[in-house]
């Protein structure tokens, strides 16, 4: 699946890896929390190189829905249960910030993006009271949100909230314009180059798929770290979500709002003006990466959805987006735990990335240039301890018997001959093949057998139906069908064992 956004030529400004090379900061990750910083960064005078695995955007900026609020479903309310209000307020103030540089940034740049009111509803009693809290927290930390009377969307409503004046954008055509002022300002761009590891030398060597670089300062804006370092696996939790774009009949309205729901399964609409239509993208039905039997059926009850509410509706675009949500609920920006001071993270953005991830690039710029802003102190002097950890710790609990049941499970009732068994187009198994599980899967007529053993903490992978990846439910690494890395914290790809046309016997129907 090819998301709206990714359905483009990519963005050109690479430029040749030249082993050995020395820079100020090096950042990794070219999607907007990794382009902001290095752009910010390169305007402040340093010499600075993003280093991207795939392409720019290639990874959560370009299968996101781009939304830029400050009403974030209800985020607020869920960190006014956990935090005192000062932290709250502080989280407010680093998207206030993130969205009002982002927003300065697309006019000097005439970037296209359109002002939209963000709304929160709900359609059962219990949403209407999670509606209710968000409408006090957000109102306490000092933002206009209001009780809305109506909607556009065509489906009884039993609440709804609403905050005038946010805004939507494709979020291609940022980074698009984040790129060029970043090699404007002496940049380099190195794409199709995976960073493997950091030696904490002096400056700092990064190991990559393409050589040696040297670097006084490393930025991690990937996701989620892929250093062990810091422990931020145990407290970082990967959520796989849907979306699809609709070109609905022409005597039918396109609602102008920017839409999220209170409660689960999420519904998230807005709008996507293109060059002959106007569309509508439709998101949510989201789960644990990794820990979904079928992800296929997530995007087809999204699907369903969508074409039930708004009937004649044609299909575009389906695809995925994968993110991070710490324990507590606030992101990590700023020093690496256990990073010797000189290496960075951003991460646990909670699906808001657009205003939080620009919010990551100002703070890290002034910690490596100048100085750190108050709330980004206050962010991260919260107690290691806080709320929420235990409900991490009992997940991640829950995560690690599974695994060593996926291990049980694979040795234990695969088949002796599942070797020979040849999965049906799109389809993917796990068998036996000696003492290491197999990952086999057919796509496009091309069988490949791997080891199902994920790289990073040996997860075993399980079949993405919808994405036709493979997957680990430890810490969401996520592999093509050939083994290629797709998203981390893995670095290296899956082995392959071996390749055919797709001939032999077929896994049966059912």
């Amino acid at each position: 699946m090819t998301s709206l956004w990714l359905d483009r030529a990519p963005i050109s400004g690479a430029t040749l890896f030249i082993p050995g090379s020395e820079f100020d900061t090096v950042v990794v990750g070219a999607g907007i929390t990794g382009l902001s910083t290095a752009l910010l960064l390169a305007r402040s005078g340093q010499r600075v190189a993003v280093v991207e695995a795939r392409t720019v955007g290639a990874g959560t900026t370009g299968n996101t829905t781009a939304k830029l609020s400050l009403l974030q479903g209800t985020v607020l309310s869920g960190l006014r249960t956990r935090h005192p209000l000062s932290l709250v307020d502080a989280y407010v103030q680093a998207n206030r910030e993130g969205q009002t540089w982002l927003l300065d940034f697309l006019e000097q740049n005439r970037v296209p993006f359109q002002r939209r009111d963000a709304y929160v509803f709900s359609v059962t009693d219990r949403g209407t009271r999670e509606v209710e809290a968000e409408l006090r927290a957000a109102q306490d930390a000092d933002l206009s949100v209001v009780e809305a009377m109506a909607t556009e969307l065509p489906f009884p409503v039993r609440a709804a909230i609403r905050l005038d004046d946010q805004a939507q954008f494709d979020p291609l055509d940022v980074l698009e314009a984040m790129t060029r002022d970043f090699l404007a300002h002496g940049g380099t761009l190195l794409e199709g180059v995976r960073v493997h590891g950091i030696a904490e030398s002096h400056p700092l060597t990064l190991q990559t798929s393409a050589g040696r670089l040297r670097a006084d300062h490393a930025v991690l804006a990937t996701g989620i770290p892929f250093l062990d370092r810091g422990g931020y696996y145990g407290r970082l939790i990967s959520s796989q979500s849907y979306a699809a774009a609709l070109r609905l009949p022409t005597t039918a309205p396109v609602p102008q709002g920017m839409y999220l729901s209170a409660e689960s399964p999420g519904r998230s609409l807005r709008s996507v003006p293109t060059d002959d239509a106007e569309l509508l993208l439709v998101g949510g039905n989201g789960h644990l990466a990794g820990q979904e039997p079928s992800p296929r059926e997530r995007l087809d009850g999204l699907l369903d959805w969508g074409l039930h509410h708004f009937p004649g509706a044609e299909v575009t675009h389906t695809w995925s987006g994968q993110d991070y949500r710490s324990a507590d609920r606030l992101p990590y920006i700023g020093p690496m735990l256990l990073g010797g001071g000189r290496i960075f993270v951003a991460t646990g953005f909670n699906k808001w990335g657009m205003s939080n991830g620009v919010a990551a690039g100002l703070a890290l710029n002034a910690e490596i240039v100048s100085g750190t802003p108050e709330w980004a102190e206050e962010l991260r002097s919260r107690p290691t301890t806080s709320p929420g950890l235990r409900s991490a710790f009992a997940l991640n609990t829950s995560v690690l018997a599974s695994w060593a049941k996926d291990w049980v499970t694979s040795r234990m009732t695969a088949p002796e001959d599942a070797r020979h068994v040849v999965p049906r187009e799109g389809h993917g198994l796990v068998a036996r093949q000696g003492a290491v599980p197999e990952a086999v899967s057919t796509v496009d007529g091309l069988t490949c057998r791997l080891s199902a053993v994920c790289t990073h903490r040996g997860g075993i992978v399980r079949w993405n139906d919808a994405e036709l990846s493979w997957d680990c439910l430890l810490h969401g690494s996520r592999f093509g069908p050939g083994g290629q890395v797709l998203q981390g914290p893995a670095t290296r790809d899956l082995e392959v064992e071996s390749l055919s046309s797709g001939t032999g016997p077929h896994e049966p129907e059912g």
